[in-house]
């Protein structure tokens, strides 16, 4: 009789010790050790294993330890033993490519970065964003380039990277776009300085049929990188770096054409970007009041309300089931976001698709303040496609006795389609929904929409 396990190591990614049957994550979520009995698989022991970035697992013998093999594909499944070796040569591949283009040292920084991600050790979306911008500054600085179309190749590579290593922070991919786009904008600037004759600057990537039968390839990305190059697309990342760090000061600035004396305005769990939204208009002598959802099972609703009550903010906090009955009296709903979708849907924060659906029931605004860095020019129509799941112990504490008949789901964001946001608060304005195809035309290439 041998004994099998599963194990969820510390970088996030599941395990197996054994080439047989395919288990399934959710499965994985929950089983850890296992006899095998002729073709099947008799359960030895049973506990709660949170999601992929918060498990813990007892340690197992040296002897099972020693057979570890590859984690799961994009199905949740482990993966067959020439899927995994496929995947392993593609990865080679772009380390070796990436080897030739980097100095020792910041290869390790990516490395380190990377690992960093898969541990979840930095969250939140503007911190890994800034992460992300600042390593790129290492990359461009210190790597060795021949050409334009080499530093492209190398950014894209480390952005694949970075953005498999945590895919629910949409943020890491945005910032590789932007600074691929970036890119591209230096090297038509420095072909224009070199040929001047050809008439006055007009770079615009968006696509029209006129262009691409006029000037199909209208950036040379031949061109050398040069100290001057590196300078300009360093200084360019300090600038995005730079508006991400001042987003609250920009976006707050804007509460005072959204917020007027005597609203009722509704607010779930705690955001950042919206407390400073709710504080700058409690600065203009306008009163109003906030009605906090707690935000269960996190409760950081009760974290935004003490913190709105120290600004001088009347502030009333509910549960999430007295939503709809409160929807009545509120005049608008204010809402941060984890990220918006080339679509104009939104990934926000659990709950949030229900404040939505009650909103849009009762004919209320239902407003997103965020940053643009957030922008992503992927889609999603269902709530799984950028969701993770939490710690079910957050909802329910562990039971021996019932951890067979028991199956805890506890999601970490909401999928909100379009349809049910009324408008986008900037950093640079209002937006609608509709209007998020042209922002994405002026902040990324669409060649670089698929990473």
């Amino acid at each position: 009789m041998a004994l099998y396990g599963l194990c969820l190591c510390p970088w996030g990614d599941f395990k197996r010790w054994d080439d047989g049957k395919k288990l399934t994550r959710d499965k994985l979520m929950r089983l850890v050790c296992f006899e095998r009995k002729g073709n099947t698989f008799a359960k030895e022991s049973t506990r709660y294993v949170s999601s992929p970035c918060q498990g813990i697992v007892p340690s197992l013998s040296p002897e099972i330890s020693s057979g570890v093999s590859s984690g799961l594909d994009a199905k949740g499944e482990i993966p067959s033993s020439g899927d995994t070796m496929a995947a392993t040569g593609t990865r080679r591949m772009d380390e070796k490519d990436m080897k030739t283009d980097l100095t020792p040292f910041v290869n390790n920084l990516v490395k380190r970065f990377e690992l960093e991600l898969k541990r979840r050790s930095i969250v939140g979306s503007s911190e890994c964003a800034v992460g992300t911008l600042q390593l790129m500054r290492h990359v461009v600085s210190k790597g060795k380039f021949t050409s334009a179309q080499n530093l492209l190749h190398t950014v894209k590579v480390i952005g694949r990277r970075l953005s498999d290593a945590n895919r629910t922070q949409l943020t890491i991919g945005n910032s590789i776009r932007r600074v691929l786009h970036n890119i591209r904008q230096i090297c038509f600037e420095i072909k224009h300085e070199a040929n001047v004759d050809e008439g006055p600057l007009d770079f615009d990537l968006s696509l029209s049929l006129s262009k691409i039968m006029d000037n199909p390839d209208h950036i040379d990305l031949s061109v050398k990188v040069d100290i001057n190059m590196r300078q300009l697309i360093i200084d360019e990342i300090s600038e995005i770096v730079e508006d991400i760090q001042r987003v609250y000061d920009h976006i707050k600035a804007y509460s005072v054409l959204h917020i007027h004396a005597k609203d009722v305005i509704l607010t779930t769990g705690y955001s950042t970007t919206v407390f400073h939204f709710l504080a700058e208009a409690s600065k203009l002598e306008r009163e109003f009041e906030v009605i906090v959802v707690e935000s269960a099972p996190s409760y950081d609703g009760h974290k935004m309300a003490k913190k709105l009550a120290e600004k001088g903010i009347e502030t009333t906090v509910i549960t999430d089931s007295a939503v709809f009955a409160m929807m009545s009296v509120v005049n608008k709903v204010v809402i941060g976001s984890h990220a918006v979708l080339a679509n104009g849907g939104l990934v926000a924060r659990s709950g949030c698709h229900m404040v939505a659906a009650a909103a849009k029931f009762h004919s209320v605004p239902f407003l997103c303040v965020t940053g643009l860095y957030k922008l992503s020019p992927l889609y999603g129509f269902d709530q799984d496609t950028f969701n993770d799941f939490k710690y079910p112990g957050e909802i329910l504490k562990f039971q021996e006795k019932f951890a067979e008949k028991v199956n805890v789901q506890n999601p970490g964001h909401d999928y909100i389609p379009p349809g049910l946001v009324s408008l986008f608060v900037t950093n640079f304005g209002g937006n609608s929904p509709s209007y998020i195809y042209r922002l994405l035309a002026e902040y990324y290439d669409p060649e670089d929409y698929d990473l």
